[in-house]
């Protein structure tokens, strides 16, 4: 038998599984990593154990320094009891971080729970050999930590419960019902992600754009398909980032705000590590369930001085930035893990762009409100502007075309070659291979946006002229401020 860690958040029912490999062991001290939103706002958490209960969070705990058993949870806005899932066969099916539905009997008693350990102890006698720290750890009181005794449990291909689960008919009849209207639902929401970006259109068009890019392949180390976003030039008033995040928040099905503050920086864990005395993994801040939305705000960054476990975070971001990867620490050795996490990064123009991450796309804000009416349109920014029905439109569009299926024909690969290839005589400097990979990124998610499976030549045309205007504005705001990539 083996125990799955999982943290629960009740209303919409998932779970998502993090430990170390073979063995996935519980904390005394929980620590979720990102921030799980509800749909419903006015639902109430219960635990409710006649009723099968899908979860989904990211079950991250820390070192409890003071070596107490209270269970503690990261201050995320979110607040749910931990859970202790026990696994009676086939527990090496789960991968770290799957988004798992999970149908089991709910144990709150400490008699059944002493019980049940026990009779795990002789079914696994490896359990007796567990030293003082790792029962204390793997076995917590149960009235603060139930039992979860799985009898079924599978792997979800996505986190968004307003989307079908089931088998490939009925989701393809849930797509085909919907792309008939995604054209008109991605213009409403670029008009509502104009206003929320101050006026920019051409802001609002890369938001989306990258709120629906995800990882669909990996070419050798290269993860195809990602848009990371650093948005410069925010508004340094009235917390807009803040408002920008819960906006954003309301929108996905899971996300994580990180505060890329100095103190934050030098003294937060973002890399989870390999705890031998208690014989767990201690997670980390990056430690995230797959398309999980991590908003990193640069605007809270000051002058100061980096120490070693900043520097430490500061590459662990690089890395999940450019190569969608963690580097766990195991002490004598790092295991990498792959991950699928979109990040947005926002920073006002008081940051130098050699501090910000590397990203794949960058966009400087250009706002079409006077500053001396800023306050009053940052007030009138509420973080639910819109109808609940209309919201959902929101989500479920966001979630269909992330997964909509994508290819090129021949014919319009060719004419992508031969514009390529003009582009180069006329700007050989600009048109680079990253470029191109760019533009056909940007090609792709324009497509499905529109709910497009294919890319047509439009299409094609308008990603290009896109990123023509984008690279102008970023030529033009380089040449204004001189130390703009």
């Amino acid at each position: 038998m083996r125990f799955l860690d999982l943290s629960l958040i009740l209303p919409h029912g998932y779970a998502e599984t993090t430990g170390n490999q073979g063995r996935v062991v519980p904390s005394t001290s929980y620590v979720p990593s990102r921030q799980k939103r509800s749909y419903e706002e006015d639902e109430e958490m219960e635990v409710q154990p006649q009723k099968q209960k899908e979860t989904h969070a990211a079950s991250q705990s820390t070192t409890d320094q003071h070596g107490n058993g209270d269970c503690k949870r990261r201050e995320t806005g979110k607040k749910g009891p931990s859970c202790l899932v026990k696994v009676y066969e086939d527990w090496d099916s789960f991968k770290l971080n799957d988004t798992l539905e999970v149908y089991g009997i709910l144990s709150v008693s400490p008699a059944l729970s002493a019980l049940a350990d026990e009779k795990d102890a002789f079914l696994d006698p490896t359990e007796s050999m567990e030293t003082a720290e790792e029962q204390r750890v793997h076995s917590p009181p149960a009235m603060l930590v139930p039992r979860l005794h799985m009898l079924y449990a599978k792997r979800l291909a996505h986190n968004n419960p307003l989307l079908p689960y089931g088998g490939l008919e009925e989701i393809s009849a849930f797509f085909s019902s919907t792309l008939g209207e995604m054209a008109a639902v991605r213009a409403e929401l670029l008009s509502y992600f104009t206003h929320v970006l101050l006026g920019d259109a051409l802001a609002a068009e890369y938001l989306l754009l990258h709120l629906i890019s995800t990882v669909y392949a990996r070419r050798d180390v290269l993860p195809l398909g990602k848009l990371a976003l650093n948005l410069s030039g925010c508004p340094a008033v009235s917390s807009y980032t803040e408002r920008l995040y819960q906006i954003i928040q309301q929108l996905v099905p899971s996300s994580y705000y990180l505060a890329m503050s100095l103190q934050n920086m030098n003294q937060m864990q973002l890399v989870p590590k390999k705890d031998y005395v208690a014989n767990r993994l201690v997670s980390g801040a990056l430690q995230l369930a797959k398309n999980t939305s991590l908003f990193l705000d640069q605007t809270q960054l000051e002058q100061g001085q980096l120490d070693t476990t900043g520097v430490r975070n500061v590459t662990a971001l690089g890395n999940l930035i450019s190569w969608q990867k963690v580097d766990y620490d195991f002490n004598y050795h790092q295991m990498e893990f792959p991950c699928n996490i979109n990040v947005l990064i926002a920073r006002d123009g008081h940051i130098s762009p050699s501090l910000s991450p590397q990203s794949d796309c960058h966009m400087h804000l250009q706002p079409q409100v006077a500053p001396s009416h800023m306050e009053e349109y940052l007030g009138s920014l509420h973080i639910h502007p819109q109808a609940s029905s209309q919201l959902n439109k929101f989500r479920v569009f966001l979630g269909v075309a992330r997964l909509l299926d994508y290819s090129i024909s021949e014919e319009v690969t060719k004419a992508v070659e031969d514009d390529f290839v003009e582009m180069r005589k006329d700007d050989p400097q600009s048109m680079s291979a990253d470029a191109l990979h760019r533009m056909l990124v940007v090609a792709r998610l324009l497509s499905l946006s529109l709910g497009q499976t294919s890319l047509s030549r439009d299409s094609w045309l308008r990603a290009r002229h896109i990123e023509t205007l984008r690279r102008s504005r970023m030529e033009q705001h380089k040449s204004v401020n001189g130390n703009e990539p």
